[in-house]
């Protein structure tokens, strides 16, 4: 009689940590997928303002097409990577859009009326709130991702998601010279 409550005792006590357990895996993994929820906020706010940016910019740039060009085909990519949900594709297609930017501001140095417009200044100032708040939530996506993929190989988590459905979150990658927002002022100081 006493054997058969401490079995059961100890069938609860185990029942009730695996619970807790895959509880435990079931938050992190959907911290993940809210830290990258909030950062595709912040990836579609910049996605609707460069046109905006690129239009303002045509006005005053009548021989920069390949330029803005490059702008919009890179603001494409992102839209595509980030609609896909691949991680690495919205790295790369990340640096391409990051690589449009700078060459797009290094061209409007060429263009003092431009750099003294309202609309452009204020979309310059728009673009790059949105970039450091971008760089933000990435490294609020990657700690969360990072916590889930520590938590789903360590022991004894890892048993319990080898049994459920809890993959490894790919961390959101940038090149060294990536990972600050531009830095618009350096580009239009003189």
């Amino acid at each position: 009689m006493i054997a058969g409550l401490i079995v059961l005792f100890l069938a609860v006590a185990l029942s009730g940590y695996l619970i807790g357990v895959y509880n435990g895996l079931v938050r992190v993994s959907a911290a993940v997928k809210l830290a990258w929820s909030n950062l595709d906020v912040l990836l579609v706010q910049r996605h609707d303002e460069l046109p905006k940016l690129v239009e303002v910019c045509k006005q005053y740039m009548r021989y920069e097409g390949e330029t803005l060009e490059r702008v919009m085909k890179a603001r494409g990519g992102v839209d595509a990577a980030r609609n896909s949900g691949n991680i690495s594709s919205v790295g790369v297609a990340e640096r391409e859009l990051r690589a449009g930017l700078s060459g797009l501001y290094a061209v409007a140095e060429r263009y003092p009326n431009l750099k003294a417009s309202d609309a452009f200044q204020q979309l310059q100032a728009r673009v790059s709130a949105l970039e450091t708040a971008i760089a933000d939530r990435r490294e609020v996506y990657n700690d969360a991702a990072n916590v889930n993929n520590v938590r789903i190989r360590a022991f004894p988590d890892a048993l319990v998601a080898s049994v459920g459905d809890f993959p490894p979150a790919l961390l959101l990658h940038f090149q060294a010279d990536d990972k600050s927002g531009v830095d618009m002022h350096a580009l239009f100081a003189r």
